[in-house]
């Protein structure tokens, strides 16, 4: 089943990843870092379409994690991001959310509970 995200009354995103967004140079890439950011997460809170992670911003600097971003959106057009920075060397918190059905996609895309 497929899903959309409605942007507004005109846009629908569905919620499919595009597998020939990414080289496979590219999709090894995104692999790595999403196991840096894996290992990075020190907390995580449930949003009504998705999820917000709080990353240890000394085991993930914020280039790979906007380096993971930047991929992200090329396969998986339909996520929204939101990136908060806390002061000093403080935790990153990256939201991760989108339309009816993101949040069940997280859960198997990225192993969270």
């Amino acid at each position: 089943m497929v899903r959309t995200l409605t942007l507004n009354k005109q846009t629908e995103i569905p919620i499919a990843c595009d597998l020939n967004a990414l080289t496979a140079a590219e999709r090894a890439r995104r692999r790595t870092l999403v196991g840096a950011l894996a290992q990075a997460i020190v907390g995580r809170a449930e949003l009504d379409h998705g999820f917000e992670l709080r990353v240890d911003s000394t085991e993930l600097e914020l280039p790979a994690l906007a380096e993971w971003i930047a991929l992200e959106r090329r396969c998986c057009p339909f996520l929204q991001f939101r990136i908060e920075l806390a002061p000093g060397n403080g935790p990153v918190t990256v939201a991760l959310s989108g339309g009816e059905g993101v949040k069940d996609f997280l859960r198997a895309e990225m192993g969270l509970p």
